[in-house]
């Protein structure tokens, strides 16, 4: 097991549903010592309801008013780890409170391994269509320039080990002065 690195800061994960920001998120948290959040799982916890209810019943425009409300609070705490839901970056209000308060790191990956992640995961809402590959490629060209305007770390999560993966990351991370920790 690799030590433990020290690093200041919070870092909010951004990225297409299936990049890999949760299973990367929480194996960020723990080589870090962060305590790990996922946007969607909050919002669950917050409602008491899957998300795929809350799109159901009240819609996408309800769903990123709480998710809204959601990074909002998170975004204030300190050393954490948090993974959004793909479609937070939508918001401009949500972008600035990621860039505001935190590193942002976008995961990116090709279609076709955001496809074999999400194909049959029946919690993705957007992508329970006759053609999710034509959606994945409508999502990406819509948002990926949104997650380029805040990210301060692109990695590609195609076909990656999340250890090695991680590791790179700390790396980068590592590298920028304003994430080491002063040490007693």
């Amino acid at each position: 097991m690799p030590a433990m690195e020290k690093l200041a800061g919070n870092f909010f994960l951004v990225g297409l549903m299936g990049a890999g920001k949760t299973t990367v998120g929480r194996a960020l948290a723990r080589r870090t010592g962060k305590t790990f959040y996922d946007s969607d799982q909050e919002i669950e916890a917050r409602t008491g309801v899957r998300v795929a209810t809350i799109f159901d019943i009240e819609g996408e425009l309800r769903f990123r008013n709480r998710e809204t409300c959601v990074i909002r609070d998170l975004a204030q705490q300190r050393d954490i780890v948090l993974a959004t839901g793909g479609g937070a970056v939508l918001r401009e209000e949500n972008r600035k409170v990621l860039a505001s308060y935190g590193t942002v790191i976008y995961l990116r990956a090709a279609i076709d391994d955001l496809l074999a992640r999400t194909l049959h995961d029946k919690n993705r809402p957007l992508l329970q269509i006759a053609d999710p590959r034509a959606k994945l490629e409508s999502l990406f060209n819509e948002r990926d320039p949104l997650y380029r305007e805040i990210a301060d770390i692109v990695i590609d999560t195609s076909q990656q080990n999340v250890n090695l993966l991680v590791n790179r990351l700390i790396d980068q991370l590592l590298e920028s002065p304003e994430h080491r920790k002063e040490t007693d």
